[in-house]
């Protein structure tokens, strides 16, 4: 399966001419670029007793792009030839009309690598996969005889990409991603309940098909399904909550981070906008969005801009300091661009979005935190959630969650929601954990239809006055 290096300007397109091309599309323009993509993925997945799907999907194409101010003129194809790009530029130049524009400096050359340039699908053989899989499935039923359903599934890709300026700078990023997934359902007195632990990033496949984690993992789905098993309904009603280290940051990703990426700021369609310098949560909260964390699921160690990625503060103290931004945004807001330039595939134009975006540690020991909760939930796990970036309202449930009284945990609770505002969420914080943690590699983000990974992570943390919504009658 091994494939030769993604050099399309040494095999398919010539370089002077693909140039020559991309600056007859930015004649004019305020920016723009050429970028091609080679993208490989394998996912195999085995559910009750046999491999459910066995897949591998390989795709290619370019995307060129021409922008004016707000306006972008882009055109993609999946065939890289130089009469596809030819095509890509009549379409490119809509968005440039008569020019007039002074083309944006390139961004600055770095030689960080976050992550291996192997391909993580040559790790292992097909049958070596197989027989993990199958491995974790009686491993599974072995642990409990309630467990009726295992459902395992791995995955790896390699996405490989070289972006071309007008200017002739041209980067190229070798980007693998691996994921290991275990789901178990368990049975007791007809009731049925279920529990998933996963897990991965952007390195190989050993680590996760290591006997040593696959059985780590197996466990941990298994004890949140019997925790649900005896799961009784939740209460409902205000009250403060306690979320746990690691996964609940998604919260913080939703709640808040869609609401700091540049393009609803520049739109002033965000609950944050107009506030940069202002006090936005609780002193003490500093939140940051982190592309260059080493390995992880977010991490790029270019964006698709070609602009290196970066650590950048959000929020510093309660104080919002930055925003996310592509370099379109950060042309038209008079700032910098911070290396958040994303996109799904060739297929789809850049925008502002996340990387890994997590909250700093406090000082507080987490067992004091709850011990502190008076009456409220404790949540360590969430499923879905929806959020209203206007005014950062959002419903997120709970898939592993507690009911607290005078600070002694108690039974677990099923059908948990939780419910606010991104901005009077982090206003009220009122303890910051010391056990700040990234979650372990399962996030992936939506936006205007595109979806990309990313990482998530927090401390435990108490907020107060949170709307919880359950079943308890």
């Amino acid at each position: 399966m091994t494939d030769a290096p993604f050099r399309p300007f040494e095999t398919v397109l010539d370089r002077d001419a693909a140039l020559s091309r991309l600056r007859a599309a930015c004649a004019g323009a305020d920016d723009g670029e050429l970028f091609l993509e080679r993208r490989r993925s394998e996912v195999i997945s085995f559910d009750d007793g046999r491999v459910k799907t066995a897949s591998y999907d390989a795709s290619e194409g370019f995307g060129l792009r021409a922008v004016r101010g707000e306006t972008a003129g882009y055109a993609h194809s999946s065939e890289i030839s130089q009469a596809a790009l030819t095509r890509a530029v009549e379409t490119a130049r809509l968005a440039v009309g008569d020019g007039g524009g002074t083309m944006a400096m390139a961004p600055r050359p770095t030689n960080l690598r976050l992550y291996s340039d192997d391909n993580p699908m040559d790790d292992f053989a097909f049958p070596v996969k197989i027989e993990t899989l199958r491995e974790i499935d009686a491993y599974a039923r072995d642990l409990d005889a309630r467990v009726v359903q295992v459902s395992a599934t791995l995955a790896a890709s390699m996405q490989e990409v070289e972006i071309l300026r007008p200017e002739g700078q041209s980067v190229r990023d070798a980007r693998p991603m691996t994921r290991l997934s275990v789901s178990v359902i368990v049975e007791q007195d007809g009731r049925r309940e279920s529990g998933g632990m996963g897990g991965g990033g952007r390195l190989g496949l050993g680590g996760l098909i290591d006997r040593d984690h696959w059985q780590a993992t197996t466990r941990e789905a298994l004890r949140i399904a019997l925790v649900n098993l005896d799961a009784e309904p939740a209460p409902a009603g205000e009250m403060d909550v306690v979320l746990g280290a690691g996964w609940p940051g998604i919260l913080l990703h939703e709640a808040v981070g869609h609401g700091l990426e540049g393009d609803f700021n520049r739109k002033q369609t965000s609950a944050f906008s107009g506030l940069m310098g202002q006090q936005v949560a609780a002193s003490g909260v500093t939140v940051l969005d982190d592309g260059t964390i080493p390995d992880r699921r977010g991490s790029l160690s270019v964006d698709d801009e070609g602009t290196p990625s970066g650590r950048n503060v959000l929020i510093e103290d309660g104080i919002l300091v930055g925003y996310m931004q592509d370099r379109q945004n950060a042309r038209l807001m008079g700032v910098e661009p911070t290396g958040n330039g994303r996109r799904e595939s060739y297929a789809h134009i850049p925008m502002p979005r996340m990387t890994n975006t997590y909250m700093l540690g406090g000082d507080a020991d987490p067992g004091d935190i709850v011990a502190d909760l008076k009456d409220g939930i404790y949540a360590v796990g969430f499923g879905g959630g929806q959020v209203d970036i206007t005014n950062g309202k959002f419903v997120f449930s709970c898939t592993e969650a507690y009911r607290v009284k005078n600070g002694r945990i108690g039974a677990p609770v099923k059908g948990a929601t939780l419910i606010g505002d991104g901005p009077a969420a982090m206003r009220r914080i009122k303890a910051i954990g010391n056990d700040m943690a990234l979650d372990p590699g399962i996030g992936n983000c939506g936006k205007a239809g595109q979806w990309v990974p990313v990482g998530v992570g927090q401390p435990t943390l108490l907020i107060g006055g949170l709307t919880v919504g359950g079943s308890a009658a």
